[in-house]
């Protein structure tokens, strides 16, 4: 049997950064369009649920069953593409007149981060994170006067998510691809559909469904 190792070379990772998100709005179950997301500054995922609520009997503990898990997040930018206004409760009266407290509709969202190490640092790997069946809930907007230390307006959307089919698992809304584990075919032929290609018909960035993103992994 192998002795255990701490601390080999190229085993201390981690992961930070946050870009390329790109903005996919939901269409009849599917995400066909996606569009960039500039101006991406944080995403923080906030899981909740899981809890356990245990069960007694005979004077002891039976059982823990633990409720469901839910996915939600927070997005922070300080700009977001012009489709996002139906997401964001706006609806558009004539170009350039904008009308407030519209039904929000559902979106995909996709976001990259930097997985780096010891030895190779930032340009380890990354990771691309899918996050479907979204809703924003409204932003706060915080305008202030211009003085010698100015600051640009930044949004902040609180979302909630509905986890969708996966065939052999749970539904989920969440799935994460790490570069590092996956074939570079693989990786390319999802980003070729997450990002779409440049000149060929037919290839606008979309959203794949995880059984998709499945079969597109693993292409060889």
């Amino acid at each position: 049997m192998a002795k255990l190792v701490w601390d080999d070379a190229g085993k201390h990772l981690y992961e930070t950064g946050v870009k390329m998100g790109v903005f996919y709005p939901l269409t009849a179950g599917t995400y066909p369009k996606g569009y960039v997301w500039n101006g991406l500054s944080t995403v923080t995922e906030s899981p909740s649920g899981a809890e356990a609520n245990d069960q007694y009997a005979d004077d002891i503990k039976y059982i823990s069953i633990r409720s469901a898990e839910e996915f939600g997040a927070t997005i922070e930018c300080f700009t977001f593409p012009d489709e996002f206004m139906a997401c964001d409760g706006l609806g558009t009266l004539v170009e350039g007149v904008t009308v407030g407290q519209q039904s929000r509709k559902a979106f995909g969202f996709c976001y990259r981060t930097v997985l780096g190490n010891d030895t190779e640092l930032n340009d380890y790997g990354y990771k691309l994170h899918l996050i479907y069946n979204a809703t924003a809930s409204p932003a706060e907007k915080e305008y202030s006067s211009i003085n010698d230390s100015p600051e640009a307006l930044a949004f902040s959307y609180e979302i909630t998510t509905t986890p969708i089919n996966v065939t052999g698992f749970k539904p989920t809304a969440k799935v994460e691809v790490d570069s590092t584990k996956v074939s570079a075919t693989g990786l390319a032929a999802l980003e070729k559909v997450l990002y779409g290609e440049e000149g060929v018909s037919g290839s606008d960035a979309r959203l794949p469904l995880p059984d998709e993103v499945k079969t597109l992994v693993a292409t060889v």
